[in-house]
């Protein structure tokens, strides 16, 4: 594409910035526009996907009729069939009328389905039927109905993974991937996220009326450092938290270090978040965690069997064996909960062991370091600490009273 004619589209769509991956991602997507193929753009959250079928749409044959961007995500699977592909009167509760869906009204021009990576299974396979020959079948309806839609697709899901894990279709994968264009995450973009930056402070600027807010050198070097797991979002909502809160418009690596979160390293595709430091990826410690619920429920288990066989003996040795045994006075046995429902037979299997075996891997005292790390990790939090470990409240209260640390929490 001519430098000329790559100016214009940025101008047209108010697209900032001059890195290769940018350019070469608007290109292909001028390229693939006038053909009429499926088009998947992968990138992460915030890095601005939307603009590409939109570039697409306007030039492409279907430009002059309709176009419609749909975030699937945000729509509840109850209700995202017949927001899609459209229901006729009376097929559930509410449906007052018939609806020709966005495949309906779409047809003939473009259709953007945002997050595409979140549809529901049963979605996947309406859409692999529509991607294929045109054909789908609104809810509560009998007939099929043709549509022609162009779809133009976006994830910021690992679609790989997600067919591993079958989660998302391999065949609609190759289906909607027919030409995949890959936007930079804003990390990768060098100057861009200066030039972003300037652009959303002018904005504010003529916006709200006040003085624009200006980078030095030295904070100029500390944005390109940065990770910017919210990409460009982030970049947007930081420079208008500095525009209204910072009292100087020179922003020095001090004021902008105030507005930037510590973690630098964090990135979103780059890192797996998981809630809380604490992960169990020791074996050893996997294990520790199993028998010390293991334990609980065996100890319950047998004092409860014991507590039943004293009353069973007590009521037979008065003679009086045919008389029922009333439920009111046999005390509660409570099930056993196991860890893992796939683990459960394993566990019956493999860990019930004499009480005096269980001592000898020290579970006792394991078990108190593992309630004063959880505690601790949770800030005293006991429905927190007992959700790590894998416990019942009930279970928890009970270890804590045993060990002396309800006195201190």
């Amino acid at each position: 594409m001519k430098t000329s004619e790559l100016q214009n589209i940025k101008q047209r769509y108010n697209i900032v910035g001059n890195c290769e991956a940018l350019n070469n991602a608007l290109d292909v997507a001028l390229k693939v526009a006038p053909i009429d193929l499926s088009v998947l753009i992968i990138g992460e959250s915030g890095v601005g996907k939307d603009i590409l079928p939109r570039l697409v749409h306007d030039n492409s044959p279907r430009r002059r009729e309709k176009y419609f961007a749909i975030n699937c995500g945000a729509i509840p699977e109850g209700t995202i069939d017949s927001e899609l592909f459209g229901h006729v009167k009376g097929s559930f509760t509410g449906a007052i009328g018939d609806s020709q869906g966005y495949f309906g009204a779409a047809n003939k021009g473009t259709l953007f389905l945002d997050e595409v990576g979140e549809l529901p299974m049963a979605t996947q396979a309406r859409l692999l039927r529509v991607l294929e020959n045109g054909e789908y079948i609104p809810v509560g309806a009998t007939e099929v109905r043709k549509t022609d839609v162009r779809v133009v697709a976006a994830t910021n899901v690992n679609i790989q993974k997600a067919i591993s894990e079958g989660r998302f279709r391999e065949d609609l994968y190759y289906r909607l991937n027919q030409v995949q264009i890959q936007m930079p995450p804003l990390r990768e973009r060098g100057e861009d996220i200066v030039l972003l930056f300037r652009l959303f402070a002018m904005q504010m600027a003529e916006k709200y009326r006040m003085d624009k807010v200006v980078l030095s050198d030295e904070a100029k070097q500390m944005l390109m450092r940065y990770k910017w797991p919210g990409n460009i979002r982030q970049l947007k909502s930081i420079t208008e938290q500095l525009s209204v809160l910072s009292t100087e418009r020179l922003i020095t690596p001090e004021i902008l270090a105030r507005f930037i979160p510590q973690n630098q390293e964090t990135t979103q595709l780059a890192t797996i978040h998981n809630e809380g430091d604490h992960t169990f990826e020791n074996e050893r410690e996997i294990l520790y965690k199993i028998l010390f619920e293991l334990r609980s429920n065996v100890n319950d288990m047998r004092r409860e069997m014991s507590t039943l066989k004293k009353q069973i003996e007590d009521v037979q040795g008065t003679g009086h064996q045919s008389a029922p045994l009333p439920t009111s006075q046999l005390a509660p046995i409570q099930p056993i909960q196991p860890i893992n429902s796939t683990m459960e037979d394993a566990v019956a299997e493999e860990y019930i062991e004499p009480e005096h075996e269980l001592e000898n891997l020290n579970v006792s005292d394991w078990s108190r370091q593992a309630l004063e790390k959880a505690l601790e990790r949770n800030a005293g939090n006991r429905k927190k600490a007992a959700q790590e470990l894998g416990i019942s409240d009930r279970t928890l209260y009970r270890r804590l009273k045993q060990y002396g640390l309800d006195k201190d929490k």
